[in-house]
């Protein structure tokens, strides 16, 4: 096993935990329904229990997410959070109220009282999916930057800056600028519903309550609506555009190529097979949930089906000789060959292989994870439960 093994199966354990964090934003999804879907009070207690089961999942993959990129691809981590902070300490933000929302809502001498930390949930449920649905369709749009390649090797001890943020039209936004651009905008827009629509399928799941069921799925279609119309806009763009590919015998040479997306699921057709199966099984959770009454399970096979789709969109974004994080724009050609792919922006060989031998631990991880979340869903969350007070309720 060579060096582009460990490249490559690092950018697949990347693109699994980002596949992983995409489904768990559902929990974004259902704070951003509290007041549409919870029109009084114990109906709201019951969807905030019912997500704040969850919620710690999704911030543990975020970070996991954001800790993987570091240790495998620290150019990466050095260039887009060092140099895009603004972008990333919103999103930072909107995770931090999150844990203070849950954890302090209902605790003796909340002087704001619960509806203030929900209506901060609400801004988390908002902006989160959004922003973080705007960063990553930065993978395929491009960002304004530069690598100064020979200050990594220098050892003089001189201060050296390795990554420099350049600005958007003379203005320094610090990867603010990303929502700037509509398809970006689009896509944080499909993330969005997309998290509403597993949030609501999950509520249908997990809240076993018959108020709840008709409101989650009377909201479901124009959710479900929304997000497909949104993601397949972005996803013809996708496939339709040029994309960046590099030379692998010499990876800092940065090009574009037509189509080079809708190539890449072709030249690999397991990848084809992942996204197209996602697909199927999104399209069978929302249609089996709107068209069988009382099925309850829709979540799983549209959980199943979003892992999957989100899986190979990160798949085609790094592999097949492709620059995961271009560095482009139409006002700026020339810095291109900034671009950072699987080659120039990993970590060394040592690194890649002693992280390789820690990740046999995965799948003793899942298998916690797993048991974790059936041991939280043993019983579907009542109004009963949720207003005795001898239980542990948010």
């Amino acid at each position: 096993m060579d060096y582009a093994f460990f490249q490559e199966y690092w950018w697949l354990l990347i693109s699994v935990l980002g596949a992983l964090l995409v489904f768990l934003l559902f929990v974004q999804g259902g704070q951003s329904l509290f007041f549409s879907i919870g029109k009084e009070q114990i109906e709201r207690k019951l969807l905030v229990n019912s997500i704040g089961r969850k919620w710690e999942f999704t911030f543990t993959t975020l970070v996991v997410f954001g800790g993987g990129f570091f240790a495998s691809f620290p150019l990466f981590y050095s260039t887009s959070f060092g140099g895009a902070y603004w972008v990333w300490m919103l999103i930072l933000f909107c995770f931090i109220i999150q844990a203070v929302s849950y954890e302090y809502q209902n605790k003796n001498g909340n002087v704001l009282g619960s509806r203030a930390y929900q209506i901060a949930l609400f801004i988390n449920g908002l902006l989160a999916p959004i922003l973080l649905g705007a960063a990553v369709s930065t993978f395929f749009t491009g960002s304004t930057f530069q690598v100064n390649r020979d200050a990594i090797a220098d050892l003089s001890g001189a201060s050296q800056v390795i990554s420099e943020w350049l600005p958007y039209h003379g203005i320094q936004l610090h990867g603010l600028e990303a929502v700037l651009n509509i398809w970006n905008v689009i896509f944080g827009l499909a993330i969005f519903f997309l998290a509403r629509t597993t949030a609501l399928l999950y509520f249908i799941n997990n809240i076993d309550d018959e108020v709840i069921y008709k409101r989650s799925r009377a909201a479901l279609p124009w959710n479900a609506a929304a997000f497909l119309l949104l993601f397949l806009a972005w996803l013809f763009f996708l496939l339709t555009k040029q994309g960046f590919a590099y030379d692998p015998a010499r990876p800092e040479n940065t090009f574009l190529v037509d189509y080079k997306y809708w190539h890449n699921l072709l030249e690999m057709p397991a990848v084809f097979a992942v996204f197209f199966i996602g697909v199927i099984c999104v399209l069978a959770g929302i249609l089996l949930t709107l068209l069988k009454d009382g099925f309850r399970k829709g979540i799983w096979f549209e959980g199943l089906g979003v892992v999957l789709t989100a899986l190979a969109i990160f798949l085609i974004a790094g592999w097949n000789n492709t620059s995961y994080y271009p560095a482009y724009s139409t006002e700026m050609p020339e810095i291109i060959n900034n671009s950072l792919n699987i080659r120039n922006s990993s970590s060394s060989l040592f690194t890649l292989k002693t992280m390789s031998i820690v990740s046999l631990l995965i799948p003793f991880v899942l298998a916690y994870i797993i048991y974790a979340w059936r041991a939280l869903d043993l019983h579907k969350i009542t109004r009963r439960e949720v207003q005795d007070p001898h239980s542990h309720t948010y």
